[in-house]
C-alpha cells in the first residue's frame, strides 16, 4: 500500500509561497534556460537529483511556466517522517517492495489529467551535479509506455554556480524530449546529451563573464 498524494489548499498554497521565499533568500538569482511548448498535456518531468533544494526548484520552474498541478515521488520511510508533503502533491515509494508497482501505475493515474505535472528522478538517488553518466532505472520505462494517451515530457538539469557572487545563482536548464521511442535506453542516451550540453553551456557563462 502506497501513501498517495491529497493536495490540502491551505497547506499547498503555503508550500508555493514558501520555495519562492526560500529561493529567493537563499540565491542571488534564478534563471530558466531553454525553450519548451506550451501544451494542453499532463507534464512529466526528469530531473537531476543533486540535492535537497530540488523539489523547490521544480515547483519554482512549475508556478512560471508550467502552471500545474504539482506532485513529486518521495520515498516511503521520508513521507512518513514528513507526512506533511501528502498534502503539497508527495506520494510514496518503496523499492524494496511490491508495492513499488502500484506506485508507477499511480504515477500513470496522475497523467492520466492535463492538469498535472509529475516530478521524476529517473536515476533514483541524490547524485553529484558533476556526474555526467547518468544510468536511469526501469521504473521510468514503464510509466511512459503504459501511459495511455499523450504526456509532454520535459528534461530539466540544475545547476549551481556562485561566480563573484557571495550568494549563488541556480540555473535550470529545460528542453523537451522530442522522442516516441520511449525506451530506457534511449532516454537515458538523450538526457546524457542533454546534460552535458547544459554543462558546456554553463562553462561558456563563466567566460562571458
Amino acid at each position: 500500500m502506497i501513501f498517495k498524494s491529497n493536495h490540502n489548499f491551505f497547506l499547498y498554497n503555503f508550500f508555493k509561497g514558501y520555495a519562492k521565499w526560500k529561493i529567493k533568500r537563499n540565491f542571488d538569482s534564478v534563471y530558466i534556460i531553454g525553450d519548451i511548448k506550451k501544451s494542453q498535456l499532463p507534464v512529466l518531468i526528469l530531473s537531476n537529483h543533486i540535492s535537497w533544494w530540488d523539489g523547490f526548484w521544480a515547483m519554482y520552474l512549475n508556478m512560471k511556466i508550467l502552471k500545474r498541478k504539482f506532485h513529486f515521488m518521495m520515498l516511503e520511510e521520508q513521507l512518513r517522517k514528513y507526512w506533511f508533503f501528502r498534502y503539497t502533491g508527495g506520494f510514496s515509494v518503496n523499492k524494496k517492495s511490491r508495492s513499488i508497482l502500484e506506485s508507477l501505475n499511480y504515477t500513470e493515474e496522475i497523467l492520466s489529467c492535463s492538469r498535472n505535472l509529475v516530478l521524476f528522478y529517473p536515476q533514483g538517488e541524490i547524485q553529484s551535479m558533476h556526474q555526467q553518466d547518468f544510468h536511469f532505472e526501469k521504473g521510468i520505462e514503464r510509466v511512459v509506455n503504459n501511459k495511455e494517451g499523450k504526456i509532454q515530457i520535459i528534461l530539466m538539469a540544475n545547476l549551481v554556480d556562485y561566480f563573484s557572487n557571495p550568494k549563488p545563482s541556480i540555473y535550470m536548464y529545460i528542453k523537451d524530449f522530442p522522442e516516441t521511442d520511449f525506451t530506457i535506453k534511449n532516454i537515458q542516451h538523450y538526457y546524457n546529451h542533454f546534460y552535458r550540453q547544459c554543462v558546456e553551456n554553463q562553462k561558456q557563462l563563466m567566460i562571458k563573464m
